[in-house]
This record gives structure tokens, sequence and C-alpha cells, in this order.
């Protein structure tokens, strides 16, 4: 375990070299850092890490700095856009616990969290006790997450589940498991499609649509012309790390209608932290001459979506 460890970035993070005076538009650091897409997890928990910092926090995750690690900072510093954008992260991460919490006021009695990282909600929302909520991911991150948070208590029932959700079949296997045993579920896919081509997401979306129980879908999206952006900027490492940016329709969340999900609630990051009075002030300018947080399809749009699913005969 101590090997695991220091692969996510708790012991031995002097031996990734920091190139001085060096400043392409991504730095080669930030490039030997992220090895592979499991490592974009150790991101969002920096950024979850720091906003609990705040005196006027969103929401606090007390366990966020210590899964983040030294390396999750080093990552995070290294990845100019990243960090002048950082209010896109504690933004999604608070829209994502307001649509949670809406969901299980509706009735929803298992949560499904589809490439859970190093999401920490189990812990840190106010959850029912008998609330079954499931996370599925790589064996690595799993292992490491676990190791980290051994002598802490989830709030809810929690299980984790190890699997690689791109071999198909044994993804339909848990699926069907899962929806024997809820009446309502809620399916979390926060940070997973970006990675995924249309088509893959299409077959996530069938699979999923495939379960009467399977109630509702909470996905994040960008349009194309973010997209274009982020490849632009921070794209280069992550295809150096075989996780390249992959997936923006063009028709927004209106790709996820012809699977068999109704968007239902689609949130704006921008126009949230704006109304949150928390973008930078350049962005605020332009946060007041913007009237709708509805998507966008020619300028940089992302957001966070939640679906309904829908009857085959609808």
């Amino acid at each position: 375990m101590v090997r695991r460890l220091e692969e996510f970035g708790l012991t031995g993070c002097s031996r990734y070299a920091l190139i001085a005076g060096e400043t392409p538009a991504v730095p080669v650091r930030a490039r030997m850092l992220i090895r592979n897409i499991s490592d974009t997890a150790l991101l969002a928990a920096v950024y979850r890490a720091r906003e609990t910092e705040r005196v006027d926090a969103l929401f606090r995750d007390p366990l966020a700095h210590r899964l983040a690690g030294e390396r999750g900072e080093q990552m995070a510093k290294s990845l100019a856009f990243s960090e002048k954008h950082s209010w896109s992260w504690f933004t999604r991460t608070y829209i994502f616990d307001q649509f949670i919490a809406r969901c299980l006021e509706e009735g929803c009695d298992l949560v499904v969290n589809l490439a859970a990282g190093l999401d920490t909600r189990p812990y840190r929302l106010n959850l029912p006790a008998n609330l079954k909520w499931i996370e599925v991911d790589l064996p690595d991150i799993t292992d490491y997450k676990e190791e980290i948070l051994r002598d802490e208590k989830p709030v809810c029932a929690l299980e984790r589940i190890r699997l690689d959700l791109s071999d198909v079949a044994r993804r339909r296997e848990l699926f069907q498991r899962l929806s024997a045993e809820a009446r309502k579920a809620l399916i979390v896919s926060e940070g997973l499609i970006l990675y995924l081509t249309s088509e893959q997401v299409g077959t996530l979306a069938s699979d999923l649509a495939a379960h009467e129980t399977f109630h509702y879908w909470l996905l994040d999206l960008v349009n194309p012309a973010l997209m274009q952006l982020m490849q632009k900027k921070m794209g280069k490492p992550l295809e150096e790390a075989a996780a390249p940016f992959k997936f923006a329709p063009a028709e927004g969340p209106e790709f996820f209608r012809k699977f068999g999900w109704k968007p239902v609630g689609v949130r704006s990051l921008f126009h949230v932290a704006g109304q949150l009075k928390r973008l930078p002030l350049i962005m605020s300018f332009f946060y007041h001459l913007q009237k709708s947080e509805d998507f966008q399809r020619k300028r940089p749009w992302g957001g966070a979506c939640l679906f309904e699913r829908q009857p085959a005969d609808s």
C-alpha cells in the first residue's frame, strides 16, 4: 500500500522535477504529473479542499485535502487554465450537491456514482442512514481512496465496486443487479462522459435507460466551443495520459432524448458562479450581460444536467 500512496503523490513527490524558467502553454511538469484518467480526480479534490478553507464556503469537505495530496496541488498549479477557471470546479460540485438533494427529496433510495473517483459525498452530505450509495470505479483509485479513508465512517450505506466501465458486458451485469435493489435510483456520472466518444455515451445512456428503476441521471456537459478551448489550453497532458477530451454534442442536453432521457434540470456553471458572486472580476462583467443560463451553441458553455428516464413508448 505504501507503493500505491506513493503513486498518488502522498510521498516521494520530489521525483517530478520542475523545469525552471519554462513557460509553455502546457508546462512539461503537467504532462509528467498527469499519468492517467484517474489523476483528474486529484484535481477535483484540490478544488474541494480550497473551497472548504473559505469562510464563505459553498460546501465543506474536510477529507478533500488528504485525498488530493501534495501531487494534486502540484498538478493544479501546473495547469494555468484550470487555476484560472477554478470557479468551475467548485461550482460543479455545488450544483451536483443541489441536484442530489432534490432527487433524494423526491424519493430516490439508491445513488449509483459511476467513475466516483475521490468523491466524498457519502461522508459529507446530510443523507438518510438507510440510503444505499454505490461507488463504481477502477481498482487502483478505489484502493487508494479506501486506504486514505479507512478510519472514516460514511453517513449512509456505502458500497464500492471495482469495475472498468468500458467493459460493457460486466457493466450491464452490474446495472441489472443494482436496478433490482432500488425502487427509484439516481445515477451520477460527474467528470466521466467528457472522456467518452459519442457512440460510447449513447451506449451508456441506452444501458441505463433499459432499467425502469433508474429514474434520474445527473451528469456534466460542455459544448463544442468550450471543448475546443479546453483542448487548446489543457488538452495535451490529458492526451499523453490517454485521457483526451472527446464528448461535446452540438445539440447539448437534447442529445440524450433519443436514448430515453429527458432533461429536467440544466444549470450553467458560469451563470451559477455569477449568481454566487464567485467569478473573477472581468468574467463578472460578462455574466451581467448574459440573460439566460440555457445551453449555448456558439459561446463556450458548460453545465450540470439532470435527466429523467422516459418510458420507451412515450
